[in-house]
């Protein structure tokens, strides 16, 4: 019986300010709420909550046997606990049907596995605990940031005792195997790899509603007949994607939430298909090769140039400054801090830093622009740290110096 595994990323971060030069250790105010509140409302009404409707009538109308799994970041949770609860409790209906699991990730949607192991495996803990505490579910299976993966990253996984990891099905490394199979790391059989199949969850992530694809229209009936032509001895079929596919990348008006409402019932036609949660699939099946990944790999690559995150040298120069502070944050032992500093590690910042992703943003903005607004507050919050540093020495030395008066007299 073969598996088909469907999962949803789910992310925002937080809306930066124009930051100009002259806010510089003047203006300490780095977000627009005005713009989270639009960008929240925005997903929430056009994107999750109903597809989140339609993916419970289909678990209920289906008896359970559908079942899917949700990696939402912690700072997305927050932002809808702040202006959208209403989400908030559309997604603990969905937890409270046993058939939706929801992934460990890292809290800000983070660039820390590339930088910083320590930050990295603190995140992956701060967002486990959120999960728990919001739909009473201790992740037990990781996704990385855009499926960023290697063998090093994976190690560090294990040592949080999690026990399998979503990645990207790459060719060069698979060689003449499949992705729709289960995978160990090397050295650790105890960790599992679970395959994107990407042709497939592409067909429906980019392709669907295209009128140039060859395949067009896609219907559900159709898809569905893609996945039974697989041989019976198929393990898993893995379907990763950016929830935004339903109703913000392919709006309402394609079809796309008709086509989410019939696949269930289309994938189920077939007695030798079943849907399984990541953790269901790693219970049920047992990895049958070794995926070793030594460089690193993500979701968006097909070649050595892995990493879109710092193709320029804005990327580069930004991600390497907000990763030089990371001493100057710890040693302040200031929560609020701490906080920010994960905050400005959203690996969004940086993709819009790319000339080529302009359409992913305002168009009016352009990538240097981003870039001088970003580095402009990583300079104020780097003076403030410092300043707060020098002031905590002179408290420190001042209470040293009246502690010595106190004993000479």
């Amino acid at each position: 019986m073969t598996s088909v595994c469907l999962y949803f990323k789910v992310h925002r971060p937080y809306s930066l300010k124009k930051y100009l030069s002259k806010d510089i250790d003047a203006c300490h105010c780095y977000e627009d709420s005005g713009a989270d509140l639009q960008s929240i409302n925005q997903l929430a009404d056009e994107c999750v909550l109903p597809a989140n409707e339609i993916i419970y009538e289909q678990i209920i109308g289906q008896k359970g046997r559908f079942r899917i799994s949700f990696s939402i970041s912690g700072v997305l949770l927050e932002l809808f606990q702040r202006y959208r609860p209403d989400v908030i409790r559309s997604f603990k209906k969905l937890a409270a049907t046993g058939c939706v699991e929801f992934l460990a990730e890292t809290w800000y949607h983070s660039l820390s596995s590339l930088h910083s192991p320590a930050e990295f495996q603190r995140q992956i803990t701060k967002h486990a605990d959120l999960i728990n505490e919001l739909f009473g579910m201790q992740p037990v299976i990781f996704r990385n940031t855009e499926l960023i993966h290697n063998n090093r990253i994976a190690s560090l996984i294990s040592e949080l005792g999690l026990k399998g990891i979503l990645c990207e099905g790459v060719e060069r490394i698979l060689h003449d195997r499949h992705c729709n199979q289960l995978y160990a790391v090397p050295g650790n059989t105890d960790l599992v790899l679970l395959l994107r199949n990407a042709a497939l969850s592409d067909d429906i992530a980019f392709r669907f509603g295209d009128p140039n694809w060859s395949e067009h229209p896609l219907t559900a009936e159709k898809f569905a007949g893609w996945l039974h032509q697989h041989p019976a001895n198929t393990e898993v079929i893995n379907l990763f994607m950016d929830y935004e596919t339903f109703g913000i990348h392919k709006k309402k008006e394609s079809g796309i939430f008709d086509f989410l409402a019939s696949l269930p019932a289309a994938v189920l036609s077939n007695d030798e298909f079943i849907f399984s949660t990541p953790s269901e699939v790693i219970e049920q099946r047992f990895p049958g090769d070794v995926y070793d990944v030594t460089k690193t790999i993500s979701w968006e690559d097909r070649s050595n140039a892995n990493c879109v995150w710092c193709e320029n040298v804005m990327q580069n120069n930004a991600l390497k400054k907000i990763y030089s502070i990371e001493k100057l944050v710890s040693q302040s032992a200031d929560e609020r801090a701490m906080d920010m500093w994960g905050r400005l590690q959203a690996a969004d910042y940086f993709f819009y830093m790319d000339e080529s992703r302009k359409k992913n943003i305002n168009p009016s903005v352009t990538p240097r622009e981003i870039f001088q607004h970003y580095t402009n507050i990583v300079a104020d919050f780097e003076i403030s740290l410092i300043k707060k540093e020098i002031e905590a020495k002179r408290k420190s030395s001042a209470a040293r110096r009246l502690t010595f008066n106190i004993l000479q007299n």
